[in-house]
């Protein structure tokens, strides 16, 4: 608080002898002076971030320096909680990952030349290479519906072949996307223990805007696994993920040939996994660059099962870093 003394009459007469005696000018100037100095004692307290605290008030606790890192978000919000981990450890069947097992959608895809680079491949828990005819070959790619591909899109989609249906009877009544069948082949797709998903049950395919017919139908997985929601669950197929098994011999390259195709794994150090190479060319996806089957260690992370010739039932894979 300021205390300003009451003046006395001698000190008013004195103050006004000496106003009198100022010129006009310097009448001005003084009158100036005093209300720059009462303007900048109202000003200064707002400049400095603060108004004058009232009479009483406590003084401002100052707290004490965060020990947070840049960007950390203020303590008074609590941080964004991680996602739970899987119970009991749970890993994929298919893929020996973390997580848990979703709903499995399988999808005929083609692999003439006209329908390369695919989309949507490099996502695939299983990839079967299956040969049809004149000794080429088609996919049958399998995906866990937790591992879909990223831009929601599958293809070329083409037709289901009878080779496809003992491979699929090992993983339960699945979701089967497939652009038609022969005309014969339909009765038996009809009983067959899956969910026929193509054009004529859904909408949810539809033609690229490149390439010509029949080499532009896609599908959008999640699509299928909206409107038929009861496909079975990934299980147990016969993988096997962990150390190699003992004997065969280590491999940096394999081939696998049918007559009219062929399949090159070749071991890349640097990428950690087998790199496809497709009738002697680099095989490549549209949405996810050079496709590969991936394993690190003695633990296959991503696995693709080419094989050729007569399906089996079941397969049986190692976990080798590679392949014999």
């Amino acid at each position: 608080m300021i205390i300003v003394p009451r003046p006395t009459a001698r000190t008013v007469e004195r103050l006004s002898a000496r106003w009198r005696s100022l010129s006009r000018a310097q009448r001005v100037g003084a009158a100036l002076l005093t209300a720059l100095v009462l303007l900048l004692a109202v000003l200064l307290p707002v400049v400095a971030g603060r108004s004058p605290a009232p009479s009483g008030a406590p003084p401002p606790s100052s707290a004490p320096p965060s020990s947070a890192p840049p960007g950390a978000p203020p303590s008074s919000v609590p941080p964004t909680p991680s996602a739970p981990e899987s119970p009991g450890g749970a890993v994929s069947p298919l893929t020996g990952l973390p997580g848990g097992a979703g709903r499995i959608l399988a999808v005929k895809v083609d692999n003439i030349v006209n329908a390369r680079p695919q989309t949507g491949l490099g996502a695939a828990d299983v990839v079967y290479a299956i040969e049809v005819e004149g000794g080429l070959s088609r996919f049958l790619a399998v995906y866990d519906s937790n591992h879909l591909p990223p831009g929601d899109s599958i293809g070329p989609v083409r037709s289901a072949r009878e080779s496809d249906l003992p491979v699929l009877q090992q993983y339960g009544k699945v979701d089967f996307a497939y652009s038609g069948a022969q005309t014969k082949f339909l009765p038996v797709l009809a009983r067959a223990d899956l969910f026929n998903c193509s054009p004529a049950q859904d909408n949810s395919f539809f033609r690229g805007r490149w390439d010509v017919p029949p080499f532009n139908q896609y599908v959008v997985p999640s699509g299928i696994l909206q409107h038929f929601p009861d496909a079975a669950a990934a299980r147990d197929v016969g993988f096997r993920f962990g150390p190699a098994p003992a004997g065969g011999a280590p491999a940096d390259t394999l081939t696998a040939r049918m007559p009219a195709a062929s399949f090159t794994f070749t071991w890349s150090p640097g990428e950690g996994r087998y790199l496809v190479s497709i009738d002697g060319k680099p095989a490549g996806t549209t949405d996810s660059g050079r496709l590969g089957a991936s394993s690190t260690g003695a633990c296959s992370y991503r696995r693709h099962a080419f094989t050729t010739g007569p399906v089996p039932a079941s397969m049986s894979q190692s976990a080798s870093r590679r392949w014999a």
